[in-house]
């Protein structure tokens, strides 16, 4: 006992010896709050490290003795969620921000912390130039005014840019300026022909050509940062958002293998897009993304932070996930019709048919979205019963333990498709075909392999299926 409580003190030393003296001091004058906090920024999100009560010369001050370790901060208002300004955390423990009501840039001033001081004059002057342009953009709408505004326009964007080339010089910025330098956006080169491409595949280049980044604490600084976030939340679902699932997983491994060892960047990287591509509904063959993510790093031991139980669930999606992307063969599914007479010639083969493709339709009765994408597809259907070259079978799946009300409802509504369900079936074609929600839509080529496995609107399935010929052709 007296081993354990000499080891507690040691490191309750430890500790306290790590920690710095902070005094953070805001003044917003005539704000109403009693109380405001101190947040972090992390991804999208606002982590609340601080309180303070307001003083009775109206400044909220936090101050101690803890680590504060260096990146781009907010100050919140009472509540928790609204947040009314940024500010850094760099070497400057000790400071004071005073300004109007909401420290609107151009009235505020900074003592002790020439990074806050920076930062503020910065947006101050991009603001009042947003305001100079606004001006302008008005006075060339008039024939009378239009010719100077165009002279004043070109100043003005002349002014700005050695302004932006003095402020953000690499060798003088603070850790804001390191911040968007680091995350800024790629000069695309007059010559280059394709420049969608080209800035696709420089988009990080400088990032990752940063010295800075190469300082431990600044690679750490940069993730409590808003630029980082943003800049990775364009890149993925912004410039990547209508890319086929190839494109992505390509450009996830260039990302990667320019992040190399560094494994806390990798996961702040992977804990956001990860999530995201599982089981998402948003693109056609997303969850090849998610399955790429899986497959090639958590599985193979590259996420080293990621649990055993962590591991072990990812696992068991990856096995049931991978047999139902797009271009995996479609596992046959035999099921009983609405007669649920269990002989032989009333089981339904999803497989044989003599269409082209067969659309696998999982679908509940008591879903309003089954119900109006179903009536959808039986308008769709029935207009094609007489056509010549109907490329389609339509092989229903009722997906509602009570028989009767599945039996009544493909009865009352006249469903002149397959209809199958019940509890007789082959195999489990949740795990199959991943199904996890009604309506699933897939739809099998005359391979029977897996072409589509999402919802698509009933109104552009021809137009999906002429396009996937056009592609093959």
């Amino acid at each position: 006992m007296k081993r354990l409580t000499i080891l507690l003190l040691v490191l309750c030393a430890a500790m306290e010896a790590g920690a710095q003296k902070y005094s953070f001091t805001f003044k917003p004058e005539g704000i109403s709050d009693t109380v405001m906090y101190v947040a972090r920024h992390f991804r999208d999100q606002l982590q609340l490290m601080d309180t303070a009560a307001k003083g009775k010369d109206g400044s909220f001050c936090f101050k101690g003795k803890r680590e504060w370790p260096r990146g781009m901060y907010a100050l919140v208002r009472q509540g928790g969620e609204k947040a009314l300004c940024d500010f850094v955390i760099d070497d400057s423990r000790q400071f004071t921000i005073t300004g109007d009501e909401r420290l609107t840039p151009a009235t505020v001033k900074v003592k002790g912390s020439e990074g806050n001081r920076q930062m503020f004059d910065y947006l101050a002057t991009v603001a009042k130039a947003k305001k100079e342009m606004d001006d302008i953009r008005k006075r060339q709408k008039v024939a009378e005014t239009k010719e100077q505004a165009d002279a004043d326009e070109k100043a003005l964007i002349e002014r700005m840019k050695n302004y932006e080339a003095t402020a953000r010089h690499p060798k003088k910025a603070t850790l804001f300026f390191d911040f968007v330098n680091m995350c800024d956006e790629p000069d695309v080169p007059e010559e280059v022909e394709d420049k969608a491409t080209w800035f696709r595949m420089h988009y990080w280049d400088k990032l990752f050509e940063s010295a800075k980044l190469k300082v431990e604490s600044e690679k750490r600084a940069l993730m409590y940062s808003p630029q980082l976030f943003n800049k990775m939340n364009y890149f993925f679902y912004g410039m990547l958002y209508h890319a086929d699932s190839d494109t992505i997983c390509r450009e996830i491994d260039r990302l990667a293998a320019r992040i190399g060892n560094d494994t806390a960047l990798l996961r702040y990287v992977f804990d956001h897009i990860e999530p995201r591509y599982f089981r998402s509904t948003r693109n056609i063959g997303w969850d090849a993304v998610w399955c790429h993510l899986a497959g090639e790093y958590y599985l193979k031991g590259r996420c080293p932070w990621a649990t055993e139980g962590t591991l072990h669930n990812i696992r068991y999606n990856y096995n049931r996930i991978k047999q139902s992307l797009i271009g995996a063969h479609g596992q046959e599914l035999l099921m009983l019709d609405t007669t649920q007479i269990d002989a032989p010639e009333h089981w339904k083969s999803s497989h044989q048919f003599p269409t082209k493709y067969v659309i696998l339709w999982f679908w509940d009765p008591d879903c309003h979205h089954c119900q109006a994408q179903s009536a959808e597809l039986k308008v769709l259907y029935d207009s094609l019963q007489t056509a010549p070259d109907r490329r389609f079978e339509v092989y229903a799946v009722g997906y509602e333990s009570d028989v009767a009300k599945w039996k009544n409802y493909v009865k009352e509504h006249d469903f002149r498709w397959v209809n199958v369900g019940g509890q007789n079936v082959n195999i489990d074609y949740q795990e199959a075909y991943n199904v996890h929600g009604a309506p699933t839509m897939i739809i099998l080529n005359e391979k029977r392999d897996i072409i589509m496995n999402k919802v698509l609107p009933i109104k552009g399935l021809l137009q999906f299926l002429d396009n996937y010929e056009k592609t093959r052709k």
